[in-house]
């Protein structure tokens, strides 16, 4: 055989060969698609217009300058008596009660808070919180459970925020029997940072839904499939309906919470510190939360999620 016909059979079954491998990988990557995965989302804040308990103090105009909280200070005192001149110890006592008054306002603004609006300018510290709880299937009541925490949630306002993570808390507080895995975390970032990583969470858990087939974000409802996704108050409380949990399946629930200062969730390593962990960030103050979401999957019934899932997506979480 020539080596022109063996170049020709070679360049023929060189693109052969990759049109193989590329439908081998195609194919793979289907039989993995199959395995469709649904997903609830319930979230909404904003890092710009934050929930503060601290209050700005306007600064109120005296005669020859600005001051805290409307107080005297010592230019105020200079129009009515002047410098020198004979006055003498009666100057100095004054000279004495302005500086006096002045640093007893500044003390005050300081020890309460006032005086300073938090916002991107002062750049605060905020905490961005992730627990996570894994739970066998047959705790399939917490999935109807947090399908109509979405359909009521305000997400919109501090206190509809505060209620949704108490609420979802509660949920998974009510089915300790289930839980079998667990992990938590909480990054200190200043303002301008805690958004990108609040954001950055909150995709990597999106990004394992095939499809987020509930969703309330922003007061925006959404449901794909809603017959399954949204089951009934009827279908959910009776017990003959509910699909029983294969071996080795699983639910996961994800919270994540910004909020202004320190709020740090505590390592977690059996149940004691679950149960901690879910009231504390269950109880965290509306006035410092800037941002939630709770994520769950599967969300629509019938749904499944293997241990195969659960340790490809999952990995970090530990047994408690």
């Amino acid at each position: 055989m020539s080596k022109k016909i063996q170049q020709t059979i070679k360049s023929i079954l060189k693109p052969l060969f990759l049109l193989c491998l590329v439908v081998v990988l195609a194919l793979s990557q289907a039989d993995t698609a199959l395995a469709a995965r649904s997903g609830g989302r319930i979230g909404g804040g904003s890092f710009r217009r934050m929930p503060s308990s601290r209050t700005y103090t306007p600064r109120t105009r005296a005669p020859g300058g600005y001051y805290p909280g409307g107080g005297f200070g010592f230019p105020f005192l200079l129009p009515f008596w002047g410098i020198g001149g004979g006055f003498g110890g009666l100057f100095s006592i004054l000279i004495f009660i302005a500086i006096a008054n002045f640093m007893m306002q500044a003390f005050r603004n300081f020890a309460s808070g006032e005086g300073e609006e938090v916002g991107y300018d002062s750049n605060p510290s905020v905490s961005v919180s992730r627990l996570q709880v894994g739970l066998l299937a047959g705790a399939r009541s917490l999935q109807p459970e947090l399908n109509q925490i979405a359909e009521k949630a305000d997400t919109n306002t501090p206190q509809g925020r505060a209620e949704i993570l108490q609420e979802a808390s509660l949920a998974l507080l009510r089915h300790p029997e289930y839980w079998v895995y667990a992990g938590g975390s909480t990054k200190q970032a200043r303002l301008n940072a805690a958004e990108t990583e609040f954001n950055r969470l909150a995709l990597a858990e999106r990004s394992k839904f095939t499809e987020e087939t509930l969703s309330n974000v922003n007061n925006q409802l959404k449901a794909v499939l809603a017959e399954d996704a949204l089951p009934s108050t009827k279908e959910s409380d009776n017990p003959t309906n509910l699909i029983k949990e294969g071996p080795g399946e699983y639910i996961i629930v994800t919270l994540l919470a910004a909020t202004l200062g320190k709020m740090a969730i505590p390592a977690i390593n059996n149940t004691d510190d679950l149960r901690q962990a879910l009231s504390q960030i269950g109880s965290f103050p509306a006035d410092r939360l800037l941002a939630i979401e709770v994520l769950w999957t599967p969300q629509a019934e019938g749904d499944t999620l293997t241990s195969d899932d659960l340790l490809a997506e999952y990995a970090d979480l530990k047994i408690i």
